[in-house]
């Protein structure tokens, strides 16, 4: 009875952000093909006509490309659950492991199994995006080989740093009783904290090349403007990002005494040195301001409470049989069902939380307004609404987004409202 309660619960959500979304996407595509044959007033001096129409083709060629990867990926995650797609993989492994097999080896070769067909029916969309789509719009500098080379380097570090933690994480929902959603918590929480040391100065090393920032009058500015805000880095460095893409950005990683300053060459190219301080700037205030603090926090609250969720699921058959998988069966075979749980649990979260998306916007878009206002204290507005209209124009972000798809999608406000504030800045 539950069980099937849920089914209709699952479907039913799973049929409204479906609409949702092919609604959203119906309206960015007319608002953005409405507005495309001018150049909105406040950027007709400083976006040309064919540039403004290149960013509202590419806009609507991504958000129709998006519209056949969400149907491809919802008939996958209905084949995975309702249609039995999870058990039939799990009774197979099962076949081929035997009762005598190691119930660990089993789980982990589930979510081996999982993982690699959903990545290879991943890959065709992938390469599709990247050497169709960007290659279209002029934005591909990836060689294929490169791609291949990027993704057996992403398998190789998965495997290397998911497989133990998935050890882990798997061992406390077996041994450490009805807590284990806790220990679990902060087991993940250590290991993303891990990840920011390890990630800018040990993988990323491993896909692209970063240098020092050889430009000492721009070193000498940039130095001036952390001086000034009171930001401390272990060093200024440009990352070769014209390597793989022709779209440019300016971030930090890392904390503590780990934080690194990085700017794509791509950038570099084409800001002047003011536009650099200022762009800068931003991504400073999100430090200063705490933004990266709060979301980190943000982050541990809201896995603590999905894994409590999870903690309660997975002793529910309801669970298990509302999303295609028969307890009994399973049961049957003497195998754990810990792991199912977890790969349940990641299919079914995104339908039910999709709905909650613009709450997550909203908040980011107010960081972003505070970084863009922390810029303007600290430098020129203007230099950063000269480098944020380069910025648009070279990246081909459209400058006439439909409301109610940016306020779903977008952790930036729209260009128009984003300047406006800024303009406002200066006044």
């Amino acid at each position: 009875m539950y069980s099937l309660a849920f089914s209709i619960l699952f479907v039913s959500v799973l049929v409204l952000t479906l609409a949702v979304r092919f609604w959203l996407a119906s309206r960015q595509i007319r608002h953005v093909l409405a507005h495309r044959a001018a150049v909105p007033p406040e950027f007709a001096e400083k976006i040309p006509l064919a540039a403004h129409q290149k960013a509202a083709d590419y806009t609507v060629a991504k958000t129709k490309f998006g519209l056949l990867t969400l149907l491809v990926n919802y008939a996958v995650l209905i084949g995975f659950t309702l249609l039995g797609g999870l058990q039939w993989l799990a009774l197979y492994l099962h076949e081929l492991t035997g009762a005598a097999g190691s119930p660990m080896l089993y789980q982990l070769g589930l979510m081996v199994a999982f993982a690699t067909i959903s990545g290879l029916i991943d890959l065709p969309f992938e390469y599709y995006q990247q050497f169709v789509l960007e290659q279209r719009f002029g934005f591909n500098m990836m060689s294929k080989k490169l791609f291949f080379t990027d993704l057996l380097k992403n398998i190789g570090i998965t495997a290397v740093l998911g497989l133990p933690l998935l050890w882990v994480i798997l061992v406390l929902m077996a041994k450490s009783g009805d807590l284990w959603w806790f220990y679990a918590w902060i087991v993940w929480s250590a290991f993303s904290l891990l990840m920011m040391v390890i990630f800018p100065n040990f993988i990323q090393p491993l896909f692209n090349k970063f240098t020092p920032l050889a430009d000492e009058a721009l070193k000498s500015r940039i130095e001036g403007l952390m001086q000034r805000v009171g930001f401390a880095s272990k060093g200024l460095f440009v990352m070769d990002g014209s390597k793989r893409s022709a779209h440019g950005n300016a971030y930090f990683s890392g904390f503590g005494a780990n934080k690194r300053i990085v700017f794509f060459d791509t950038l570099l190219s084409r800001l002047a040195p003011q536009e650099i301080e200022a762009v800068l700037a931003h991504e400073l205030g999100h430090f200063k301001l705490k933004h990266i603090v709060k979301r980190i926090a943000m982050m541990f609250v809201i896995s603590l409470g999905f894994l409590a969720l999870l903690g309660f699921l997975k002793t529910q058959p309801w669970f298990y049989a509302g999303l295609g998988v028969d307890p009994v069966a399973l049961a049957l075979t003497g195998q754990p069902t810990d792991a199912l749980a977890l790969l349940l649990f990641m299919l079914a979260l995104p339908v039910f939380t999709f709905l909650l998306g613009p709450l997550t916007s909203l908040s980011s878009r107010k960081h972003e307004f505070e970084a863009d206002a922390f810029a303007a204290t600290h430098t020129q507005a203007d230099n950063l609404v000269s480098a944020l209209v380069k910025m648009y124009e070279d990246n081909a972000s459209t400058l006439t987004p439909d409301p109610l798809h940016s306020a779903f999608y977008d952790s930036h406000p729209p260009a128009s409202v984003r300047i406006r504030h800024l303009k406002g800045a200066t006044t």
